[in-house]
């Protein structure tokens, strides 16, 4: 073979292998682009009017996790007006890894947004990491907005370290007789979810001069000692043993 011909078999071999890699990146760039546009679409579904759409897009965005994802789901969690949208945000960050999601919902528990808080909340409750413990400030617990408050409880109740259950109970304990019913059996269950711990935590709610108060903290017990009892019909006869002037704690 001539000196000519190698020449010209370099300058063709150099060609294609050139043109393959020129191929191969304008490939790998166009996938690129079609991921970016993809993570844009979604993200920009979690904002959309309709919620059948921001629905699917969590589902979009929890089938397949994306670091990308953790701050948008994360701040439509705070504003979200469907419950069944905001569950499947929560199914959605806890797609994710915790190294990502934890940072991030931590910080919306100093949100002055009570549905930050709130949501926040329920997420770590349903993550479960013991690392969230500490945030679980007596703030959260006692917060003036009742559905923050119940979801520091829930939250409380699945993060709490063995041996703190007295000192969880007794600030649970503070809140007996608030809110309306469904607020009161949220705590019950709180409570009651804590085992005998509690019991010690109620006697000074049972001698509260508020009979509300004396009435729920008895229900909580019975509550305890009879988890078949409805909470409605507990509630109730707590109320009478109260109105006749009875603390409760006859044979105890």
């Amino acid at each position: 073979m001539t000196r000519s011909s190698l020449r010209t078999e370099e300058v063709v071999s150099m060609t294609v292998t050139g043109q393959d890699t020129n191929t191969r990146r304008d490939t790998d760039t166009g996938a690129d682009a079609d991921v970016g546009t993809d993570a844009a679409r979604a993200i920009g579904g979690l904002a959309d009017e309709r919620a059948s759409v921001r629905l699917h897009a969590a589902l979009a965005i929890g089938s397949a996790p994306d670091p990308r994802y953790v701050g948008p789901l994360v701040e439509r969690c705070a504003t979200e007006p469907e419950f069944f949208v905001r569950d499947m945000l929560t199914w959605a960050l806890n797609r994710h890894p915790v190294t990502l999601t934890l940072p991030a919902l931590l910080h919306e528990l100093r949100s002055e947004r009570p549905q930050a808080r709130s949501q926040a909340l329920h997420t770590l409750s349903k993550i479960g990491d013991p690392q969230a413990w500490p945030a679980i400030t007596r703030a959260l617990l006692t917060d003036p907005d009742d559905e923050v408050a119940r979801s520091a409880w829930r939250a409380a109740v699945v993060l709490v370290p063995e041996g703190e259950e007295p000192a969880l109970a007794t600030v649970l304990a503070t809140q007996l007789g608030r809110g309306g019913h469904e607020i009161r059996l949220s705590l019950s269950r709180a409570l009651v979810a804590l085992g005998e711990p509690m019991v010690a935590a109620l006697l000074p709610a049972r001698a509260a001069a508020d009979p509300a108060v004396r009435a729920h903290a008895l229900a909580t017990e019975k509550l305890l000692r009879d988890p078949d009892t409805g909470f409605a019909f507990a509630i109730e006869e707590a109320k009478r043993v109260v109105a006749l002037g009875g603390s409760g704690q006859e044979g105890h």
